[in-house]
Parts: structure tokens; sequence; C-alpha cells
């Protein structure tokens, strides 16, 4: 724990109501002036399996995750072995226990923290229809400084559709919890940040939210996605929004189905997206090379899971880079982009989406599970930002149009279907500048050509990374590492430099360049079991002459307290 944030994990089995509580105590901190941070963490099972909520508040901005946990409150034991890892504890951390199921188990009391028993169970019992979860709310409430009163709104909004006597006596559960944790010696707890003045409400939002509302600022009006974890709450948040503005989300029997129905909208004139994650995406690969190869726009935000396969669906992991950027077969130029936080998902979609109407090719979105799944309470967003602008033809009488002319930037005005004169041939095969298919090599060189002059003509300037520092020892990542390194990076004093890579896709040698003049060693960071991204930035960039990488798969979150490490044993390596 750093003086400005505190650490909160709370977890039970599937069922217990866990993510409830911790969906309700963030949007309560938001009202009141707190930022924060809620990770997920769940088995595969959809009840009976392991379940953690895991929480960081802060006063300032919070989009990472910490080193350590500072509070464990414990609704039951339920499967804590299978993710105990996940859950790394202190000696001067608290274990909140509820005694009547027995004592912590060694896979946590391993970690030496400190432990209170604390009877959720008897105090639920004691009042009828309350849960013991209630009671677990009404104690993390404690911590903030959160009264049940603070916490009214947001548990009548979660809980509200169950009926007036389902939130009374989840209100009597809070007021029970609020009063244990008064109880408690004021040594149980440790040093917590200072309350903060309530002002302008904050936003609760998840990564995947972010993701659509930044699909719709884009200028998207049609989805086509099959639902797969741990994407579809993308699709379940768009589908009431784009309704509102005239959209249309169809749910589609297959991801190929998805992709092909999201390429022919985009073909008819309409910003199309779609959303899926790893196996899904290996399914979308052939109908993207149509897509490139027929310049059709089209958006698809890939939240990663473990893989290979069906993999781990429920975990994080930034293993879906390699398809990413070269799934496609035959050269064939695109754009990949990763957001670099949860609200830093709104604005990446939103410029990939603008983008691949520039550019007139498929963008992938790399998001994860770390930040789709989680909830973060942010600032509200400013409005305005790119937005789709497709360069249209309009088709001179008399005149033939070419659909693929050899333009100087590489991007030729689309014709929308039905237009007079605008007639072309839009699919898969070689062509010429009519769209006309042709064996011949002069055609086939002039459109390879032309579609990797659209990248390398697209302004990705001020928007390809984030960057922070100049210290000898750079630091690169990607996605959702990016935050995690930045606070190590500021741990650092000056030590270190961070780069994190927004824009993957196309390259951006200058920029690169640029972002690493004067570091003598780099320091590459990544949650994939081969390190994907670091092979692709030694094949692609002039890097400092000592490279060292911090990789490896989901689940185990990649934490700062590791990167600063990291960062140590290099400048270490610099006086042997």
């Amino acid at each position: 724990m750093t003086e400005q944030t505190l650490s909160l994990a709370m977890t039970g089995s599937g069922g217990a109501g866990v993510m409830t509580v911790g969906q309700i105590l963030v949007d309560a901190a938001a009202m009141s002036g707190w930022y924060g941070l809620m990770r997920r963490s769940l088995g595969p099972q959809i009840r009976g399996g392991e379940s953690a909520a895991l929480l960081r508040f802060g006063t300032t901005q919070v989009v990472s995750h910490g080193d350590t946990f500072d509070v464990l409150l414990a609704f039951d034991w339920g499967n804590i072995a299978r993710f105990a890892a996940e859950l790394p504890l202190r000696p001067d951390s608290v274990v909140l226990f509820d005694p009547d199921l027995g004592d912590v188990p060694e896979a946590i009391a391993r970690y030496g923290a400190r432990q209170v028993a604390v009877p959720l169970s008897a105090a639920a019992k004691s009042a009828p229809g309350v849960r013991p979860n209630m009671v677990g709310l009404g104690v993390a409430a404690h911590l903030l400084s959160l009264s049940p009163e603070d916490m009214r709104p947001q548990l009548e909004a979660a809980l509200g559709d169950k009926g007036a006597e389902v939130v009374a006596s989840s209100m009597r559960g809070l007021e029970l919890g609020a009063a244990l944790a008064a109880d408690l010696p004021e040594s149980t707890w440790p040093a917590r940040p200072k309350p903060v003045a309530k002002g302008k409400p904050r936003w609760s939002i998840t990564g995947n939210e972010a993701a659509g509302l930044g699909a719709v600022r884009g200028g998207i009006r049609f989805v086509a996605a099959y639902p797969i974890t741990p994407s579809t709450e993308v699709l379940e948040w768009l589908a009431p929004n784009l309704a509102r503005i005239g959209g249309e989300l169809v749910q589609c029997e297959d991801e190929l189905c998805s992709v092909n129905m999201a390429i022919g909208a985009s073909y008819g004139g309409v910003p199309a997206l779609t959303a899926t994650s790893g196996p899904g995406l290996s399914l979308m690969i052939e109908g993207l090379g149509m897509g490139i190869g027929a310049e059709i726009p089209v958006t698809v935000i890939d939240v990663q899971r473990g893989g290979p396969s069906t993999g781990i669906p429920t975990k994080s992991e930034q293993s879906d880079f390699n398809i990413a950027v070269y799934g496609p077969h035959g050269d064939a130029p695109h754009i990949v982009c990763a957001p670099t936080s949860i609200p830093d998902c709104m604005g990446t979609v939103q410029w990939a989406v603008a983008a691949a109407e520039a550019a007139q090719c498929p963008a992938i979105v790399l998001s994860d599970q770390n930040m789709g799944q989680s909830r973060a309470i942010v600032d509200p967003p400013q409005p305005g930002g790119p937005s789709a602008d497709r360069r249209i033809a309009a088709p001179a009488d008399g005149e033939p149009y070419k659909r693929y002319a050899l333009t100087n930037d590489g991007v030729s005005p689309m014709a929308v279907p039905g237009v007079k004169g605008g007639e072309y041939t839009a699919d898969g095969l070689a062509h010429n500048e009519r769209g006309t298919p042709s064996t011949q090599a002069a055609d086939h060189q002039a459109q390879l050509d032309k579609r990797l002059r659209k990248l390398e003509t697209l302004d990705c300037d001020g928007i390809w990374a984030e960057t922070e520092g100049d210290g000898p020892v750079a630091v690169i990542a990607f996605g959702s590492l990016t935050e995690p390194a930045r606070e190590a990076v500021r741990r650092a004093n000056g030590a270190a430099r961070l780069i994190g890579v927004r824009v993957v896709l196309p390259l951006q040698p200058e920029n690169m360049a640029a972002a690493l003049k004067g570091a003598t060693k780099a320091l590459i960071v990544e949650q994939n079991h081969s390190a994907q991204f670091a092979h692709f930035l030694r094949g692609h960039y002039d890097l400092p002459p000592v490279v060292e990488t911090l990789h490896r798969p989901g689940p185990l979150p990649i934490r700062p307290v590791e990167i600063v490490a990291a960062i140590e044993s290099l400048k270490e390596g610099a006086t042997r």
C-alpha cells in the first residue's frame, strides 16, 4: 500500500454475492469522491466455484492493481486454494474471516497476515432476510468511511428490481456490518487514505463498457457479434445504446457470420464493428483478409483471455498478439492498437473506428479480460474526438469508376452501393484499379503498394504511445501492462522511462526512435508465455543494446513491484 491507496480483496464461492457487493461498493465510492478499481477473479463454474472482487481505492486516479492487499474479507473459504496466489498479503495485512465457517486455510495463513474474526453469519441470522454478503458490505464500506446511508442509492439501484423487502433487509445488513466494524479496535485497520470531500460524482465503468462507448462516439452504427467470454459485456452495453441512436446489433450464429455481416454492412456504407475473444478472432481471420484486400473498413475488439483453444476463458492474458499482427495470410497491411487502461478503452476504440474508416481497412483493438471486465472510477470523458469520416466517391457521368485508383496517399474514394456509375467488384481476388479480377504482376504489385501506402500515411502522432520520464531504462509495455509499468517507473526515481505502446500497426519507427533517445537499456513487459511483443519489437525497431524481458502467462498479474525489481536488476547490471 502507498499513502494514497487502499487495496481490498473480497472472496467467496460462486453465488455468495461477492461481485454484487464489489460493484455496489465501487459505485458508492464513485458518488462519494473516491477513485478506484475493481478486478474480477472467477473460476469457470457458473455457481459454486471460486470468486473474488479485487479492489483498490485512492484519492487520485487508480488504474492499476497494487503489489499486495491490505485487507482480505472472506465471506467463505470455498475453493480459496485455487486462487490464493492471486491474493498476496503482507504480515501487516488484515484477514477478516467468519469464525462460524472455520479457521483461516493454510493457503492464506501462510502469508502471516493478522487474523481478525468478524461474525458475518451470526449477524445475518439476527435479522430476517439478511444475507452475510450485505453484512460484509457494511464492514467494507467502513474502510472508506462510507455509512449505510451513503450506500443506499447504489444498493437500491442494484437490488431495487428485487422488491422493497430485499432492499430493506439489505440495508439492515449494511447497518449490522457497520456496527461490527465500528466495534473493532482502531488498531485492527491498516493505514487508510483520509476520506475525500464529496464533490462532482465520477463515472463507474468497465473497460468493455468504455469500449462500447468509444465505438458509438467513433460513429459505429452496426454491430454483428457472437457472445464469448470475456467480450460479451461490450455487446450487452451496445445493444440498447445503439438502438437509442438508430443503430442495430445482430447476434449471429458464430464468428464467421459476425465478421462477414460487419464487413457487408460497412460495404453498404455503415461503419461497423464486431467484438470477440481469442477463439473467435481465429475464426475471423479469413474474413479480415478479405476486408484488407477489398479495402473495406471494419473494427474488431478482441478482449484477450488465456489460450490456446478454449484456454482459461475467465482469466486475462496478452497472448493474441501474434494472431492480431500476423494472422491474415499474404501481405496484408492493417491496423492493430491496444488501449492502455480502462478509461483509455473508450478513446482507443474511438480512434480505431476513425482510423479504419480513414484507411479503409480492418482495425483490431487488443483489450483483455483484465481491462474489459474490471471496473474503474474515472472522471467523465471530455466530448469530441475522432469519428468515422469515410472518403465517399461521387462518380462522374460517362467516366469509368476506379474504386481502387492509385492515389498518392493510397486511399481511393469508396462508392455507396446503388449510386449511379459507382458499380464495382469487391471481393478477395487480386484486381486492377476498377476492381476487375487480375492475375497480372503489375496490377498485383500496384495494389500491394497502394494498401501499404494507406497505413504509411495514417497520422498516428500523439496517439501512438503513452510516454513518461527520461531515465536510462526504457520500460516498454502495451495494453493493460502499461499502468503497472507506469507506477513502477514512478517508483524508480528517475532511473526509468515508460513507453506504453498503443498503436502496434502501422509501425512507428520515428516515434519509437524519439521515445528511446538516450535510453541505454530496455525492459519489455507483457502477459504471455513466449514474449510475443518482445520478438515483435526486436524484429521491427532499433532497441537499446541491452534488452531484458519480464513476461509470463496469466492468470497471475504482473505487479508494479516485480517491474521495479526488474528495473533495479538492469541498473545493477550496468555497474558490474
